[in-house]
Order: structure tokens, then sequence, then C-alpha cells
């Protein structure tokens, strides 16, 4: 596929219908697979065959998917909508060979001519890079460092919830492994280990592979996490907006099937391993006019511009709000907790990794002026990066619309700070629990309504609020192990 430059990044350059459809005579596709992202997150599709795919149903959508039977789209007594390919997505999927084939992600509208459906999650982020033209911005750039845990095997029992629950965890390279033919090691020692300690090197090699080369999609690093057990990081370079959010669900459905491929299983789960660090989605963004980058500024000591602090400000004084988006799961919780890396302060700081905000200050000067960004570290690989995108865009621009100050850059270890030295400081803390953001968000939601339409909101806290409960009313194993004996 052909590249362009933007931003300073090599991105692919998109297809046209005509173009697709070529391709999918040129390489003999046989079947095409219509993918689309739901309200929570979860990647679906429905397989076409390609002899009678026509250009007619690129351009106007297939009426083939029942809304009602998506968890968050559409009521049952009002469920048809169609699905519109988008062509600039096109990509041959490597592993089904033998019934060659090719994915289009759609955008997901109403039937009757009724237009987009306001729960696509696509479409708020579109939605979210058009409010940003509307504000004076020509575009974004969104980087989202995606962890994952790589496991041998995993087993869970919960289908008998009254004679009790329990989950297993299999990983050569975990401290608990008792095969003896692995290296495993400690909780929290898994950074950057050589291999053979490093099991998933080959597994990572074809990831990138095949993100690059099938689906367009640039990685330039990848590694071992910090966690024991299989933790992985694949960078992607950094693109608009809802191309960054299409390459991170892209990534989820590389990185799983190609996991089968391995006899592993691949998750997204935040905290799997207890006592352990859990997996982020650290979010990297600025604000572009034209080739400008409009977080630069050479005179600035860490070489942020105001607009950007503004930002950072808005993102600050939203943060409580933002963890029902951004870290959307009863298990986020059990992550944003101090002493794994995750930050659990509101906070800001340049290259401090304790703080909920970074700016990144590896190289400066001008020639690294499209590198200036901030990293917002809070939100988790189970959130939904559309919504997370258009979340801290609408956060983002509404401190600069306030001109909120974010406070004083925190240079200090805020994980070695007193209770009473944060408050002195102005610190805050996030959520504990998704119970607890879910309020924040039900008291903090204006800002949102700039991209998100209040059923959108009023959607994402009945959904949350029904996760919160299924786990409220059962008891933790943990639980016996502590108070059986009261």
């Amino acid at each position: 596929m052909p590249y362009k430059v933007s931003h300073g990044k090599a991105i692919p350059i998109g297809y046209s219908s005509d173009e697709v459809f070529s391709r999918i005579q040129h390489e003999g596709i046989q079947f095409i697979d219509l993918q689309f992202t739901g309200l929570t997150g979860h990647f679906h599709h429905t397989t076409i065959s390609a002899n009678t795919f026509t250009p007619e149903q690129m351009r106007d959508g297939l009426p083939k998917l029942d809304g009602s039977s998506i968890i968050g789209f559409a009521d049952i007594n009002d469920s048809d909508l169609l699905l519109k390919p988008d062509p600039n997505t096109f990509a041959i999927i490597p592993w089904m060979t033998e019934n060659k084939t090719a994915r289009l992600l759609c955008d997901v509208y109403w039937g009757e001519d009724r237009g987009r459906l306001s729960r696509d999650p696509r479409g708020i982020s579109q939605k979210a890079e058009e409010y940003l033209k509307t504000q004076g911005y020509d575009s974004s750039a969104w980087g989202p460092e995606v962890e994952f845990f790589v496991f041998d095997k995993v087993h869970w029992d919960v289908l008998t919830p009254y004679k009790g629950q329990s989950y297993s965890i299999e990983s050569k390279e975990a401290p608990w492994n008792q095969s003896g033919d692995g290296y495993p090691m400690g909780l929290q020692e898994g950074y950057y280990p050589s291999t053979p300690a490093d099991t998933l090197t080959p597994y990572r090699n074809e990831c990138v592979n095949i993100l690059n080369k099938n689906f367009g999609i640039l990685c330039d690093n990848h590694h071992h996490e910090v966690a024991t057990a299989g933790q992985c990081e694949i960078d992607i370079k950094y693109d608009s907006m809802t191309n960054a959010a299409d390459a991170a669900q892209s990534y989820k459905f590389v990185i799983r099937n190609v996991a089968q491929k391995y006899g592993k299983v691949a998750t997204m789960m935040p905290k799997p391993i207890a006592m352990d660090s859990g997996s982020g989605m650290h979010v990297n963004v600025s604000l572009w006019k034209g080739l400008e980058n409009a977080f630069y500024d050479s005179d600035d000591e860490i070489e942020l511009s105001q607009l950007g602090r503004y930002f950072c400000g808005g993102i600050i004084n939203h943060a409580k709000s933002l963890s029902a988006i951004c870290n959307p799961t009863t298990n986020s919780y059990h992550r944003l907790v101090p002493g794994y890396e995750a930050p659990a302060y509101i906070a800001w700081s340049s290259g401090n990794r304790s703080a909920i905000v970074r700016v990144p200050k590896h190289l400066k000067g001008k020639n690294y002026a499209n590198l200036k960004r901030l990293e917002f570290r809070a939100p988790d690989p189970s959130s939904n990066p559309y919504l997370v995108f258009a979340a801290v865009t609408a956060a983002g621009m509404d401190g600069v619309k306030k001109k909120m100050d974010p406070g004083p850059e925190v240079r200090d270890d805020i994980f070695k700070m007193t209770k009473s030295d944060r408050a002195k400081r102005g610190i805050g803390v996030l959520p504990k629990s998704l119970g607890e953001a879910l309020d924040e968000l039900e008291s903090d939601r204006k800002y949102l309504n700039t991209i998100f339409t209040n059923d959108v909101i009023d959607k994402i806290i009945e959904l949350e609020r029904r996760d919160q409960r299924e786990i409220a009313i059962r008891p933790h194993p943990h639980e016996f192990y502590l108070y059986f004996d009261v």
C-alpha cells in the first residue's frame, strides 16, 4: 500500500471504492468481512460473499444489522440498521488463506435515510474531528499505547455461582509455572527481558509484520512489559483521531487472532494478575494547525505551549468523570492503585510517570516539534478508543475555552507522598471504583455535550451500572480467606 507523510509520519493512502473492487477481483477475494465496533468497544463482524458485493452497497450501505442484538445500539421495536463500508479501511486478512478474505470497517446508519446512528462509536470520533475543525484546528494526532497479556491458557468457572467461582492462569513465564521448561520472571520484573525469558518475541514480530503489511498500521517498537506472564506492548505510530482508533481496534483484532495461531490467548483485561502491574492504554495527543504542532512552544522551559497547558487543564479538571469512559470496567479500578505504575493521582508533569498527564521530554528542539504532546496515562485497553479520544477532546477543549490552569507541575514521585503532602499540593485522587466514576460522570457531563449526545452518555452509564451490580452482588474468593472464620 502506498504511503504519504502527515505530521512527520508515513501513513497509508486510502482506497477509493473503485480501487477496492479492483483489488477484490485482482487478489481473488472470496469473502468480505464487514467489521464495526459496538458502544462497549467489542469488535463485531458479518461476512458476505465478494461476488455479491456491489458499488451501490459500498455507497448506500448493506441492510445486514439488527441493532437490538448489539449491546447499547437500538431497541427491538426499532432496530433496522445499515452497515456502510469505508473503502479506506480495506485490508486482506492474512490468516484466512483457504477462503481468501478481506475486511472493511463500517459506519453504522439507520435505515430509511434517517442518518447516522448516534451510538456508533466511530461516528462519535468523526464528530469529534469535525468539532475540532470548528474550533480552528485542522487536525489532531493520537498515539495509543495498548498493553495486553498473552497467556498459555486461562480457565474460569462462573456458571455455577451458588457452588463457587474460580479462575486460573497458565504461562511459562509466570513465577507459579511448574513445568520446569521456562525462565519464569517475578512479579513486576518483566520489563525488557531478553530471550529466552521473553518467550513472545516471535509472536510480536508476526503481529507487527501483519499490522504493517496487511493493515497499513505502522509499528515502530515492541517489547515485553513490566508484569510477568506475557504482558506485551506494540507501539503504533500516531495518526489522526478516527484512523488511530481504527488502528487500535484492528490491533486488538490482530493480536487475538495471532495468539490463537500460536495456541495462546490474548486479553485486554486491565488487571488479570493479582499483585502485579496491569495493562494501560496511554493516550498521546496533540492539536495541529496545518503542519504546525499547536502544543509546541520553543520558548517554554518544557516546550509546551499555553494551548497545551489549557488542554491539559481540561483533562485534569475532568479526570474523575473521564474515568467512566477511559476505565469502563470494574476490573479497571484494580489497576488504578498506587504501587503498580498506574497513575492514581490527578496531577501533571514532564517526564514523571507517577502523574496522570505526562509531557514526554526525551528529545528537545525544533527538529522534534512534531513529537510534543500530552500523554494521558489513565486509560486502559478495556475502553473503547473511539469514545476515549472523543471524550479527551471534549475535556481538553473545555480547558482551552475556559482557560483552565492545570496547576503547578509536580516533579516529585507522587507515589511516595503522604496523604497530607498531596492535600497541601492540591493533588486529587482518581475514583476508586466504577460506581464512583459513574457518580462523577453523572455530575460532570456537560462538557461532553459538544460531541456526545445525552442519549449516548445515558446509555454508557446504564450499561456500566449493570456491570457494577453484577460484581457487587457476588462474593469474591479472597473474601473466604479474610472472613470465613468470623
